[in-house]
C-alpha cells in the first residue's frame, strides 16, 4: 500500500456520497507498500474501511477479478476485505480519473518480528486460500512471470549497474537459466503471488486475514510458496530453516506436495527472487517524483537470488 494520489477530506467525502455510509470522521494515507494509493477511513458510527485507488501498473480490465475473487474467498469464510456496492450496486468508482474500491477493514497488522509460529500460520491459511480459490471461476494470467520478466529487463537494461556492478550480468545469466529449467507441468490454480508480511494481519499471534489480492493470478501453487520462502524466510544469513520447515509443515497440514513441486521449489525460488528483484530495480530507477513513499531496495533480492543459485536442496 502506498499514497501516490493525495486526496483532500472533502475529494474524500464527495465520493462517499455514493455509498450509505455513516459520516466520515477521519481519513489517514497509507505510507506501506508501492503499489496503489490507499486510505484508512474511519466514520461516525465506528466502522472502518479502506479506501484503495489504482495505479497504473494495476489495468482496469483486471479489477472485476479482483473484486470478484475476494467476494468468492468471503463467502468462504477465508478473512480478506470484502468489497463494498455503492447505493447503484457498483463494485468500483472512479476518483482522479482513476479507478477505486472500498473495502471493509480487517482487524489485526502486519507483524514487523515473525517467528516459525507465525511462518506456520502463514503456510496453513496459504494452502486454505488456494483450496477456496479452487472452484472460482475467474482467471488472469500472471503477467509476471517468464514473458513478464523479460519484459521488465529489457526496460532497465544498462541501468541495473548504477545499482550495483554487476548486476546487469547477474539478471541476464539469470533469466536464460531460468528460461531453459522453469517448470511447465506442477498442479496449478489461482494464487495471491505477493503473499508478504505487510499483506498478512495478526491479532494477538493468530492470523486474522489477508490482504491486497491486486497482483492473484493463475499460476503454480507452489510458486507461491516459493514467494514466500524469499519474503518470510530468508535473511542475510540465507535460509532460516525454521520458518522454512514449519511454512511447509502449516501448507502440507491442508494440502500435500507432490513430489514434482518440491523437487522444483529451488527453480521456483530463484524465480520469485529474481521477480523481486526486477520489480524492485525497475521502481528505483522509474520513482515518480513526489511520492509519499520511498522505493523498496532490491539489494535484499539480490542477496536471495545469489543465495539461492548455490542451493541445491531446499
Amino acid at each position: 500500500m502506498a499514497v501516490y494520489t493525495p486526496l483532500e477530506t472533502t475529494e474524500i467525502e464527495w465520493l462517499l456520497a455514493a455509498y450509505a455510509l455513516a459520516p466520515l470522521k477521519a481519513a489517514h494515507g497509507i505510507l506501506q507498500g508501492v503499489e496503489n494509493t490507499n486510505y484508512r477511513l474511519e466514520f461516525a458510527d465506528d466502522s472502518r474501511l479502506i479506501l484503495t485507488l489504482f495505479e497504473k501498473r494495476v489495468s482496469q480490465n483486471d479489477l472485476p477479478f479482483f473484486m470478484n475473487l475476494m467476494h468468492h474467498l468471503a463467502y468462504k469464510n477465508f478473512a480478506c476485505p470484502q468489497p463494498i456496492a455503492t447505493r447503484a450496486g457498483q463494485l468500483m468508482i472512479e476518483v482522479k480519473n482513476k479507478p477505486a474500491a472500498l473495502v471493509h477493514f480487517l482487524n489485526g497488522k502486519d507483524v514487523l518480528k515473525w517467528n516459525a509460529h507465525h511462518t506456520r500460520q502463514v503456510g496453513e491459511a496459504m494452502a486454505r486460500m488456494h483450496k477456496a480459490l479452487a472452484d472460482f471461476s475467474g482467471r488472469r494470467a500472471n503477467d509476471l512471470s517468464l514473458t513478464g520478466w523479460q519484459q521488465i529487463a529489457a526496460r532497465i537494461e544498462g541501468q541495473c549497474d548504477e545499482i550495483e556492478l554487476g548486476l546487469e550480468a547477474l539478471i541476464q545469466d539469470e533469466l536464460a537459466w531460468l528460461t531453459t529449467h522453469w517448470p511447465d507441468d506442477l498442479p496449478r490454480g489461482i494464487i495471491h503471488a505477493d503473499l508478504f508480511p505487510d499483506n498478512v494481519f495478526f491479532d494477538n499471534d493468530t492470523l486474522s486475514g489477508v490482504i491486497d489480492f491486486y497482483f492473484s493470478c493463475e499460476d503454480f501453487y507452489a510458486y507461491e510458496l516459493a514467494i514466500c520462502m524469499n519474503c518470510w524466510c530468508m535473511d542475510e544469513q540465507g535460509l532460516r530453516k525454521p520458518e522454512w520447515s514449519t511454512m511447509l509443515e502449516g501448507y502440507e497440514s491442508v494440502r500435500p506436495l507432490s513430489t514434482a513441486e518440491k523437487a522444483a521449489l529451488p527453480i521456483l525460488a530463484r524465480g520469485a527472487a529474481l521477480r523481486f528483484l526486477l520489480t524492485r530495480a525497475h521502481d528505483l530507477i522509474f520513482h515518480p517524483k513526489g511520492a509519499m513513499v520511498a522505493p523498496k531496495d532490491p539489494m535484499e533480492y539480490v542477496r536471495n537470488l545469489k543465495f539461492l543459485r548455490q542451493a541445491e536442496v531446499l
